[in-house]
């Protein structure tokens, strides 16, 4: 089923793409919103286009829509035994985080 891929041995030698939020795990569920706006990225990055040519709406719109249901089915289907991360806690640290990086 595909091509293999080699693996580093590192897992930061291929870092997720920063508009890309992990969906899984968090009270409340992600949205269908949240799960298409992944998917929309993941595109994007992936034909290295933020805007595609007419030529290629149809294409780029059909991958959003796959792989959109297949994220979602994906988020759905994963079990863990970590507690749940709650958005506004999680979103709060981020925040806070972001505020000691940026600081002058």
């Amino acid at each position: 089923m595909g091509i293999p891929i080699e693996r580093p041995a590192s897992p930061n030698l291929f870092p997720m793409c920063r508009s890309i939020r992990p969906l899984s795990n968090y009270e409340p569920p992600a949205t269908d919103d949240e799960v298409e706006a992944a998917a929309l990225q993941f595109v994007r990055k992936v034909s290295g286009s933020r805007d595609p040519s007419q030529v290629n709406r149809e294409a780029f719109d059909a991958a959003v829509a796959s792989i959109t249901d297949i994220t979602r089915g994906l988020v759905d289907a994963l079990v863990t035994s970590a507690p749940t991360k709650n958005r506004e806690e999680e979103a709060a640290k981020a925040r806070a985080r972001a505020a000691e990086r940026y600081a002058s």
